[in-house]
């Protein structure tokens, strides 16, 4: 009976786990279906790649929505810290940013890329690039190998006394992940949570965030409604595109529209530019500035308190005429502009899809995989690290961190498996 582990996907997770499992003297084969290791990675945080969070074990968990606690045992095996040492040891320093996001110090995400295949080298990881995984062999419910399509349109099996699916999930398919895992899950009789984007840009109804593109607002809140039910809220930075919205906070937002968007909903945003105030408040503030311009028309009297590519829009928003002196105007047209910046609404009509996409929300149920071990609950050497499985979570280096912490576990588990195995 073969002890050789197979990994299948070389990203975070997969890297990590083959990684793993080799350093304590497993026989380890990644297989990578793309010409390279580490294609996602190399374009994540826009070149920078953020590799983790500053925040504690218990934000973390707060930060994946719906299953962060089956990410516990993970996070406590091979935390943020571990994390960032482990790339230090590869030359990688790190540095916190605002949110506490953590970026190379080189601001290179191909750095972060070397320093992986440095580490599977090192760990004497076998590496096989262009070479897709078809299926898992399984024999009374325990793995016996893999079944790789070859270049050549053939298949050939590889025996194997483990296997772990890294594949990813379906976000930026021209990396590679194109949902092959899903398959590979279904065909091993787990239950799949539908795939959808999660962490994307979304579309929105409205012409005038058009006129917008390219000015991002800091510090403003947006609340995510379906119809008349306030389902979330992000306070933070946020981007106007030329197809609706983007930004952090929508893009944390975009993970609760796209559900209410399946189920038909009616979803809108709202936008508080002012959130620090109460309406009294921003009242107050507005008549200071009303005083300050008394004779200036009101598209010269808002400079104080609104970017200007903003002014135009609000005041078309708000239907005052624009060459209008300030002192004339009345407590109901200001009370007007008062409530457009503390309740601007936008309609959306869809998110940007899975190609724009950067994690898939969905996949393998949590259910079924021991998070103590990361091994399938049904069948025996098979193991699951990374985006492939069922959680997601916010912007701001969450997501990267558990792939690295999934795969560390998984390796690490897969390694152990393997030696109690005649």
């Amino acid at each position: 009976m073969t002890k050789e582990l197979i990994v299948i996907g070389g990203g975070a997770a997969g890297i990590m786990a083959a990684g793993r499992a080799a350093s304590e003297g497993t026989e380890v084969i990644l297989c990578e279906k793309m010409s390279r290791l580490g294609s996602k990675i190399a374009i994540s945080g826009k070149g920078r790649c953020n590799i983790t969070n500053a925040g504690d074990i218990r934000s973390f968990i707060e930060n994946f929505p719906g299953n962060g606690k089956f990410l516990f045992a993970s996070f406590k095996e091979f935390d943020n810290e571990a994390l960032r040492n482990f790339f230090a040891e590869f030359g990688v320093e790190t540095k916190v940013e605002r949110g506490g996001r953590v970026f190379p110090v080189s601001d290179q995400a191909e750095a972060v890329v070397h320093a992986l295949g440095k580490y599977a080298e090192q760990s004497g990881v076998k590496v096989r690039l262009r070479t897709k995984v078809a299926k898992i062999l399984i024999e009374n419910n325990t793995v016996v190998g893999v079944e790789v399509e070859e270049s050549s349109g053939g298949k050939k099996k590889i025996p194997a006394g483990a296997v772990i699916v890294s594949t990813g999930g379906a976000s930026f398919p021209g990396t590679g992940s194109t949902g092959d895992g899903y398959k590979i899950a279904a065909e091993a009789g787990h239950h799949l949570i539908e795939p959808l984007p999660s962490l994307v840009p979304m579309r929105v109804l409205e012409d005038w965030p058009k006129e917008l593109q390219g000015l991002a607002l800091k510090n403003v809140a947006v609340s995510l409604w379906a119809g008349d039910k306030k389902k979330a809220e992000e306070f933070g930075e946020m981007l106007f595109t030329h197809f609706g919205v983007s930004g952090p906070i929508i893009l944390t937002l975009s993970r609760f529209a796209v559900k209410e968007l399946q189920a038909g909903k009616r979803i809108s945003l709202r936008l508080n530019m002012k959130p620090a105030l109460r309406e009294e408040q921003l009242d107050l503030r507005l008549q200071r500035d009303f005083a300050k311009f008394s004779n200036k028309q009101l598209k010269n009297a808002l400079n104080d308190l609104l970017p200007k590519s903003m002014i135009p829009v609000l005041i078309r928003l708000s239907q005052i005429d624009q060459d209008k002196q300030v002192h004339h105007i009345s407590r109901s047209e200001r009370m007007r502009l008062v409530k457009l910046l503390q309740d601007l609404r936008m309609t959306v009509t869809g998110t940007l899809g899975m190609g724009a996409a950067i994690v898939t929300s969905g996949g393998v149920d949590v259910k079924e995989i021991n998070p103590a071990t990361m091994e399938s609950k049904l069948v025996k050497g098979l193991f699951w690290a990374g985006e492939v499985i069922d959680i997601d979570g916010i912007t701001g280096g969450y997501n990267l961190q558990a792939a690295f912490s999934t795969g560390f576990k998984a390796g690490k588990s897969a390694a152990q498996y393997l030696k109690t195995k005649v």
